[in-house]
């Protein structure tokens, strides 16, 4: 499948799941992103870092934990490779945009998105006909000064 960020002649590799709204999808949901990573890299030879599978479960985790929190329905949860980056799409039906809150270490709880912000080199989260959805977007290799890059909530 060839979307506008991938070139005619690449195929896009990518996989996407429904998840019911049980106790399981959240697991299911980081199993299913380290196994796309391990196939991505096994069956096509693109570099993946363990940091790079740590942190798509990390990411993937917070999202469906999110929408399984705040969105009646199934989740819909799409991975793709766009470039050397694994770009993490989750859709749920709440019609609210999540917004960060401001750092403080005294709150408990309610740090995902500050998390997931921290660790992406891309996040964007925009209104779609039904619901929402959450892009994030994870470098498939770790800087080679050893930096871990991300961004900073805004």
């Amino acid at each position: 499948m060839n979307d506008d960020r991938t070139a005619p002649h690449e195929q896009a590799l990518q996989t996407t799941v429904a998840l019911e709204g049980d106790g399981t999808s959240i697991a299911q949901a980081r199993h299913l992103a380290a196994q796309f990573l391990t196939q991505v890299q096994a069956e096509h030879g693109l570099p993946v870092s363990q940091r790079a599978v740590d942190v798509t479960q990390l990411v993937v985790s917070e999202l469906v934990t999110n929408a399984r929190k705040y969105a009646p329905g199934p989740v819909l949860m799409d991975l793709r490779i766009v470039g050397d980056l694994v770009e993490i799409a989750v859709w749920d039906s709440a019609p609210v945009l999540p917004v960060a809150k401001a750092a403080d270490a005294g709150r408990v709880g309610q740090h995902g998105l500050e998390i997931v912000m921290a660790v992406a080199q891309g996040y964007e989260a925009q209104m779609e006909p039904v619901g929402k959805r959450i892009t994030v977007r994870i470098a498939l290799l770790d800087d080679p000064a050893g930096a871990v890059s991300g961004r900073r909530p805004q």
